[in-house]
């Protein structure tokens, strides 16, 4: 066979859908290559005008992007040898650490602060954001202590109390820098994770009415936060004001139309929406690819997250727990966030801190993810090493 023909056939084995003889998930692979691709285009795109202003470069956030981009799929390529039940043995290690980076963001001259929120801690190649770490260690923690308190969990009244007190005790480290936004993902990480694992019913009406009655009282008690939830619901009403952000979003969408104004277009990103290739990133996909454009990113999101779906269906059938609750857990919340993004964007729900998973410019975000799709292609990686096994003994 010619050197070609070996390109070609190595070529059509990768990009195909993921066969059922192949040790990994190739179909989410390539997923994360995609999102990951196209955040690149748009934040390319998003952030000429400010890298203009800012750094007298058009492409000096782009050129920041493709790093974190190269940093993902290092970590990817890393962390996807690492065995699975490394990460149910390192778990509380993991929250401890959660916790410290929490603090450390919080000490002058350690955290950095922007707009008033002390969120940051300043690294060589970027600002990395403890709240997504803390994320991705709760997921992990949760995971493990469910499969030792499998039986607990199910049958014991008030199951829910101990995952309740871990969530509180690190919300309010987040409160403090302050980051609502966060506290809430969490939340819903853990709400869903204690469905998943099947706790009684009656404990999730009331997890659900103290986690709405304690953001209640936390929106009330902050009048930058209660403007949010006012101006979404009219943000033309002051639009150089509290709904400055919202309407330039809207107006974005509306110039899009179907097919959008096309790659490079937008007027938007022009000064007119703040930070477009962060949290308003999709008001962007909207303007230069119109709905076309936001329902093919809705597509591979939505495929992304059935993968994910999958690779837990089946850790939870080869009794694999861990790796099946952890699943379900980054489900929760990379649903839940983009959900959530996307629905700010279109003045849907009130304006937060969100950024769309492995769109958004965010060297953080982005990383973390990374370190999460490479944990979910090794637990598919060890559940088709078990299904091989177990045809083997059958044979």
């Amino acid at each position: 066979m010619s050197a070609f023909e070996n390109l070609k056939s190595e070529t059509t084995r990768w990009v195909r859908i993921t066969p059922t003889n192949l040790l990994y998930d190739r179909t989410l692979f390539w997923l994360f290559i995609s999102l990951m691709t196209l955040g690149f285009i748009i934040i390319t795109s998003a952030s000429v005008a400010e890298g203009s202003r800012l750094y007298d470069d058009p492409f000096h956030f782009a050129v920041r992007d493709l790093v974190y981009v190269a940093l993902a799929c290092l970590t990817t390529y890393i962390f996807v040898f690492v065995p699975v039940e490394k990460w149910e043995k390192w778990s509380p290690y993991l929250l401890m650490i959660a916790l410290l980076l929490l603090i450390l963001v919080l000490v002058p001259g350690i955290g950095r602060t922007v707009n008033g929120a002390r969120r940051w801690i300043p690294l060589v190649l970027f600002n990395f954001q403890p709240a997504e770490f803390v994320k991705f260690a709760l997921i992990c923690y949760l995971s493990s202590y469910f499969v030792r308190r499998y039986e607990e969990v199910r049958n014991k009244q008030l199951s829910v109390v101990k995952p309740t007190v871990v969530l509180i005790f690190i919300s309010g480290f987040l409160l403090l820098q302050p980051d609502l936004g966060s506290s809430v993902v969490l939340g819903f990480i853990v709400f869903m994770m204690l469905f998943m694992v099947g706790a009684k019913i009656f404990q999730f009406v009331a997890l659900a009415v103290l986690g709405f009655f304690a953001i209640y009282l936390l929106i009330l008690s902050s009048e930058y936060r209660l403007k949010r939830i006012t101006s979404y619901t009219d943000p033309f009403a002051d639009p150089f004001g509290s709904g400055f952000q919202l309407s330039n979003s809207l107006i974005a969408f509306g110039r899009g139309e179907f097919w959008g104004t096309g790659l490079g277009n937008s007027i938007q990103k022009l000064e007119y929406l703040p930070e477009a290739h962060t949290d308003f990133i999709m008001a962007i996909v909207g303007e230069e690819f119109g709905l076309i454009g936001i329902i093919g990113v809705i597509v591979l999101f939505t495929l992304m997250l059935i993968r994910i779906l999958k690779i837990g269906k089946e850790s939870l059938l080869l009794e694999q727990r861990f790796g099946g609750y952890f699943a379900f857990g980054v489900v929760a919340w990379f649903f839940f966030q983009g959900a959530f993004n996307l629905g700010m964007t279109m003045g849907i729900l009130p304006t937060k801190g969100f950024t769309f998973p492995f769109v958004s410019y965010g060297g953080s975000s982005l990383i973390i993810n990374a370190l999460v799709i490479a944990i979910l292609l090794r637990i598919d990686h060890e559940n088709r090493l078990m299904r091989g096994h177990a045809h083997l003994r059958d044979d």
